[in-house]
């Protein structure tokens, strides 16, 4: 299954030039950048991208572009709705957990992202702070604010496997 995701991923990439995905929807908040996760599995796998999270935890979209610019993936969530296209394929989701999963092999917190990335925890958990480095722990993940003034945050999870999400925005 993590293969299958994969190499849908890898796939999109290819094509993208050569196919679309329909337009984002607009309203929310936006936030652009890079993006890379890191699974230290066996084999590691790993994933960067240029990104565009729009919208809310509860309803938005995060689109994963190549380093050139065509679009890999866009997942989209509103209440009741999961779907991650590609520009080959849609497919629909239980949840943002179970998309991430199955394309990752892991889960990744997508809705603390948007709180994640201005810096604070995300008010749906309880975090504790962390003063070396500066940040907070939440929902499992350690995420370290020490270059937040730069843009970036990291965020690891030590469970096995350890992953790591990093994420510069475009300022």
């Amino acid at each position: 299954m993590i293969a299958r995701g994969l190499a849908a991923l890898t796939l999109a990439v290819g094509l993208a030039a050569c196919s679309t995905l329909p337009p984002p929807t607009r309203g929310g908040e936006a936030m652009a950048g890079r993006l890379s996760v890191r699974i230290e599995s066996d084999p590691p796998r790993s994933v960067t991208a240029a990104f565009e999270l729009r919208g809310s935890p509860q309803a938005g979209e995060l689109d994963l572009s190549t380093p050139l610019g065509s679009m890999m993936a866009r997942a989209r969530w509103s209440p009741g709705e999961v779907v991650l296209a590609t520009p080959n394929e849609q497919r629909a989701y239980p949840d943002l957990d179970a998309l991430t999963r199955e394309v990752l092999g892991e889960s990744l917190p997508v809705p603390a992202l948007f709180d994640w990335l201005h810096g604070r925890p995300w008010p749906g958990a309880p975090s504790e702070p962390r003063t070396d480095p500066p940040g907070f722990e939440q929902l499992g993940w350690s995420v370290s604010l020490a270059q937040f003034d730069r843009g970036a945050i990291e965020a690891h999870r030590a469970q096995a496997p350890p992953v790591t999400v990093r994420a510069r925005l475009e300022r």
